[in-house]
């Protein structure tokens, strides 16, 4: 079987999902779901209720 001397490289796509920005993002809610915790916690009821 004959064998390519040239091996293409992959690019990665501009858009859509990637690993690093995926990890960014989880990062961030996990950290907005904290944040919305502790302040639930210091006002003693849900940022929903008027």
């Amino acid at each position: 079987m004959i064998e390519p001397s040239l091996i293409p490289k992959r690019k990665l796509p501009r858009f859509g999902f990637h690993t690093h920005t995926e990890k960014l993002n989880g990062r961030a809610a996990m950290l907005g779901f904290i944040a919305l915790l502790i302040v639930e916690f210091k006002i003693g009821h849900g940022l929903l209720i008027w």
